[in-house]
């Protein structure tokens, strides 16, 4: 029976730093389990559960570890809680500082993309003042 690295989170709109995180484990040659939580659609949240799984399921990070992932939607969860050892660990993944920078939230703003780069809107103030 195959174990899996268990990652719980919203995915919502998949980025540089996700892949950082779960390849912390790939890399190790562990499978992978990406639970995708089934909350509310919002401002911080504009996609369904049923959406993100669709996109996830099509990014070439997933097609290119398809042997070693599984997707899924889960209940929407407040908290993750466990009693005395139960054979497994509980693991946090420090992030480098151009990764930690890097955020769903900021990426929906397009104030950066998703590789963390800042983006940078050229106007033209002819066009400005057309307006």
């Amino acid at each position: 029976m195959k174990k899996y690295a268990l990652f719980i989170g919203r995915w919502q709109t998949w980025h540089k730093g996700h892949e950082w995180l779960i390849n912390q484990q790939l890399e190790k040659g562990n499978n992978c389990w990406i639970a995708i939580r089934d909350v509310q659609k919002d401002e911080n949240n504009p996609k369904s559960a049923q959406e993100v799984l669709k996109e996830l399921s099509n990014e070439p990070f997933f097609t290119n570890n398809w042997d070693k992932i599984l997707l899924s939607i889960i209940p929407d969860i407040e908290s993750v809680n466990y009693g005395r050892g139960v054979g497994y660990d509980v693991i946090y993944h420090e992030p480098p500082k151009d990764i930690e920078k890097i955020s769903g939230t900021a990426i929906r703003k397009k104030y950066i993309d998703s590789n963390g780069d800042v983006i940078v809107y050229n106007i033209d103030t002819e066009d400005v003042s057309r307006a």
